[in-house]
């Protein structure tokens, strides 16, 4: 039985994917339309759920689709439609840039309806169903893409086929490694940041994450025994072979990326209690950063 908030929440991510497919015929309106041009923002975990549509969607040919952190937003460029991401609805740069959009129509995706960023918004999808009581996101966010990719006509099905497989795969074996690189293609680039963050935040431990392709551009250097290249997706061809002659071990599964997600939250919480840490309340961290 998990013995943390976070292993429960990762745990029910099959339920949560498919409440939040069901959520998609009466929210679809408020998502965007093909052809509009997207800017979807975030913080920490969002911006890398971010970054994951932003490439999905254009590549199924909808649109214009950039993602940027919440405090990043370029002012000097219009959109059809901001989505921002943000599980409390409190966070600073999400609060004041929807504020500052007035002009523009905006979607909050959010596990808390009545947060002051609804307050701000044009539109508001709630998911409380996903809401989490761990500091460190898991479900919320791999829940927020589910939707963003049900609307543009994936299959919940399959996903959720394929991430209760993802918590059923062994990690103990990997719980002794001493650094771990997390790489990815395509939509799978921002889950492998994600990936990298969860490690770092729930149990301390040095993890970096890259483009797949870009990892041979210096990265694979500190490639060596006791240090893992994990591969969220298909990797790219030779890389495997090229991280084994490091002596580091290459990670992979034969999963769709975002449940492949999944099994890296595992890893990140099974680091954490072999550290004897608490990954509900890691360090230096809150739920959301409210800045004064």
């Amino acid at each position: 039985m998990p013995s943390t908030f976070v292993e429960a929440e990762i745990a029910s991510q099959p339920d949560t994917w498919r409440l939040a497919a069901q959520l998609v015929p009466d929210i679809a309106s408020w998502l965007p339309c093909r052809g509009e041009r997207v800017a979807v923002i975030g913080c920490g975990t969002s911006w890398f759920i971010a970054m994951s549509y932003a490439v999905l969607r254009e590549s199924a040919g909808h649109g214009l689709t950039d993602a940027f952190a919440g405090s990043e937003y370029p002012s000097s460029r219009d959109y059809d439609r901001v989505i921002a991401i943000s599980r409390s609805g409190t966070t600073t740069e999400i609060i004041n840039l929807l504020r500052d959009l007035e002009s523009t129509p905006t979607t909050l995706i959010t596990a808390v309806a009545d947060s002051p960023a609804a307050a701000l918004a044009s539109e508001t999808i709630a998911m409380p169903f996903a809401d989490e009581q761990s500091v460190v996101q898991t479900r919320f966010a791999t829940s927020v893409l589910t939707v963003l990719r049900v609307h543009l006509g994936g299959d919940v099905q399959s996903l959720i086929t394929e991430v209760q497989a993802a918590l059923e795969i062994p990690v103990d074996d990997l719980l002794t490694a001493d650094q771990c690189t997390f790489v990815g293609r395509g939509f799978a680039v921002g889950l492998s940041f994600e990936a990298a963050l969860k490690t770092r935040e729930a149990a301390q431990f040095w993890s970096e994450s890259y483009p797949a392709m870009d990892y041979r551009h210096g990265p694979i250097s500190i490639a060596e025994p006791g240090r893992l290249v994990w591969s969220l997706g298909e990797p790219p061809a030779g890389l495997a072979e090229e991280v084994s002659a490091t002596g580091a071990r290459f990670v992979h599964h034969d999963l769709d990326p975002q449940a492949a997600l999944v099994v890296a939250q595992r890893f990140a919480v099974g680091l954490a209690k072999s550290r004897g840490l608490d990954p509900d309340h890691p360090r230096s961290l809150t739920r959301s950063v409210v800045l004064a």
